[in-house]
């Protein structure tokens, strides 16, 4: 019996790239201006009417994009033609209250947080969807019987429910962590330009509060633009992510190969393998799923080294972490849309789990025959009883139930009917389909709350 309904290779474009394109950014960095103005005008360092007049201007739409370009590239500066262009736009003397007291990372690392935090919640929707399709898949495969293999090799049997539910466990303890970091992550930065404060007086603090208020984030502690651990620790967590990830689309790669052929990839008919080899069906999504997680993983150590910013304030370790997190957000994105489609899609082989099973002609169930019969002689026994039986079985080219039914140190407290019943693979798989059940049960809770938002 096959499970699963084949999709489309097309993958949709999760919209996270889009958040971090130049646009996006500098309408990013608009509204952090229109908040800082805002929260200086509640305490009286700036004029109302300025404030006012300032927010209806950080509106990208309005801005001369020739006068921009021109201006970003006469000065090489990240952000002040666009504090020259707001300022320009204004009417008044509004424009001369842009940008009051702050400094350039002040906004930049506080938009660019704005962005990653939609980001943030396109992951954490994406992951409800991954989560609703595993409970689903773990309901199917919770009684599919195949080998548990431990270094490469049978061990045990399993089901493959027993796969989804480790899935799911992980994939739901990183909803936990990303939920968990949010207060840390996800915090505005006004410190001036040496985390001091002192351009924005007594106040200052304050004025942080209530600009991190509009932004609808919490404010730094200490201000100061040398901090990037919790920026590092962001990237680190979608990195452990990605970990899970690449090792989700390993187990569906290598269980695509003809010597498993347990599983296959969601595959739309008229999709072409190979230009030269019209028999390939090749495993796409999670090729690339493999690839994008080892990408992303890849920035931790960059990410790291941002923690290392010196003294109060350096541009090398900002630039390093805006490009991490470009990097590490977009491959996210595309990642979790792979892993999504995966398992919706994903086709069981229950067959041929099966008949994997029985590649060792019984030698998978040595342990619970050594079980049985340690009952009768002790576990050591019964260990070296059964052990001379599988070596023989592997090395010589007989039949692991016969070598057992000729000894008469088995025989002489188990029959052959009990003999045979214990080397039943599908009786022995422990309580895989529990784990399925509950796990399953735990997917769609947690699915259901990250719709919910």
């Amino acid at each position: 019996m096959q499970q699963g309904n084949p999709t489309s290779l097309r993958v949709p474009d999760p919209g996270i790239s889009a958040l971090f394109e130049q646009d996006a950014r500098w309408q990013a960095w608009l509204d952090v201006e229109a908040a800082l103005a805002k929260a200086e005008a509640e305490l009286g360092m700036i004029p109302a009417e300025a404030a006012d007049e300032i927010v209806r201007k950080c509106d990208l739409s309005l801005f001369d994009r020739e006068r921009l370009i021109e201006g970003f590239t006469r000065t090489a500066h990240t952000l002040v033609p666009l504090v020259w262009e707001l300022s320009r736009l204004c009417d008044g003397d509004a424009g001369n209250y842009v940008h009051w007291g702050a400094t350039t990372q002040n906004i930049t690392q506080t938009g660019d947080l704005l962005q990653l935090r939609k980001a943030h919640r396109i992951y954490l929707k994406q992951l409800g969807q991954i989560l609703a399709a595993l409970a689903d898949l773990a309901d199917k495969s919770k009684d599919m019987a195949l080998p548990g293999r431990t270094h490469g090799q049978h061990a045990v049997p399993a089901t493959y429910g027993l796969k989804v539910a480790i899935w799911i466990d992980e994939f739901a303890r990183h909803v936990e962590r990303l939920r968990e970091c949010e207060p840390r992550v996800f915090q505005a930065l006004l410190g001036g330009a040496a985390g001091t404060v002192a351009s924005f007086g007594d106040q200052g603090l304050e004025v942080q509060a209530r600009m991190a208020t509009h932004l609808d984030m919490p404010a730094m502690p200490v201000p100061a633009r040398s901090i990037m651990d919790h920026l590092a620790e962001h990237v680190m967590l979608l990195a452990l992510l990605a970990a899970t990830c690449g090792k989700f689309g390993f187990e569906i790669y290598t269980g695509m190969k003809q010597e498993f052929g347990e599983v296959e990839e969601p595959i739309s008919p008229g999709t072409v393998g190979s230009s030269t080899m019209p028999q390939k069906r090749n495993p796409h999504l999670s090729q690339d799923v493999m690839a994008y997680a080892a990408q992303i993983r890849t920035m931790v150590p960059l990410a790291l080294e941002t923690v290392m910013t010196e003294h109060e304030a350096n541009r090398q370790t900002s630039l390093m972490m805006r490009y991490a997190q470009g990097e590490v957000c977009a491959l996210m994105g595309d990642t979790l849309e792979r892993v999504r489609i995966l398992t919706e899609g994903l086709v069981l082989k229950s067959e041929r789990m099966r008949a994997n099973l029985d590649l060792t002609d019984g030698l998978i169930m040595a342990e619970p025959m050594m079980l049985a019969l340690g009952e009768f002689i002790g576990r050591q026994e019964a260990h070296d009883v059964v052990y001379d039986a599988a070596q023989a079985a592997a090395t010589g080219g007989e039949i692991f139930s016969d070598l057992l039914g000729r000894d008469p140190r088995v025989t002489g407290h188990l029959s052959q009917e009990q003999i045979d019943s214990l080397l039943d693979p599908t009786a022995y798989t422990g309580l895989c389909s529990r784990m399925a059940t509950d796990q399953a049960e735990r997917a769609r809770r947690l699915s259901r709350d990250l719709a919910a938002g």
